[in-house]
């Protein structure tokens, strides 16, 4: 890799997105500091692989931060939301592994031979109704419990209930994609 892949534009973004999770996660439990804070670093999850794309400056390096930075984010929320939110930050953490050190940054499109429900979630990078719903989950599930744990949330009984489902279903689903792309990354070792 050479050093100017370092200053790329998306990476930039990354490296701006590690520093709002920083300043999040020191004022975690003060909601009006926290939230747009991690709020602002989840959404430039979105701009940098949009900016990677149209700039052409999509690399290995690039893709790893990308999901590095995912999963310290949610890492950083799920340890703090509960006491066994490590073991999802730690599959997070054991599907990247497998994933990236046989695919590298083209992880996203080498799903041609697995499951349909993974080839669903996965297609167009996530860009599909069900990749939304996963990303969802995955993304707005910690948030939402975190707004829930801090009584911001006032909305009717059921609507939170059915939102809280919704999000557990995403999740769930990311869940099962993440062990069958554990599955995987382990069988290329």
């Amino acid at each position: 890799m050479s050093s100017h892949v370092l200053l790329f534009w998306p990476n930039l973004i990354g490296y701006i997105r590690i520093c709002l999770l920083l300043c999040a996660w020191v004022f975690y439990k003060s909601p009006v500091v926290f939230l747009p804070l991690y709020t602002t670093s989840v959404l430039l999850d979105e701009v940098d692989g949009w900016l990677a794309r149209r700039l052409k400056q999509v690399s290995k390096f690039g893709a790893w931060l990308d999901v590095v930075v995912d999963n310290l984010s949610r890492g950083m929320i799920w340890t703090q939301l509960s006491q066994g939110g490590w073991l999802v930050s730690s599959l997070e953490w054991c599907v990247f592994v497998c994933n990236h050190s046989s695919k590298g940054e083209d992880w996203k499109n080498s799903f041609n031979s697995s499951p349909r429900i993974i080839q669903a979630i996965m297609a167009n990078g996530f860009h599909t109704p069900l990749g939304l719903l996963v990303v969802s989950g995955l993304h707005g599930l910690p948030l939402w419990l975190y707004c829930s744990s801090h009584s911001l949330l006032r909305p009717p009984f059921w609507l939170q209930l059915h939102i809280t489902l919704l999000l557990l279903l995403g999740r769930t689903l990311a869940f099962v994609a993440e062990v069958r792309l554990y599955i995987r990354g382990l069988e290329t070792f």
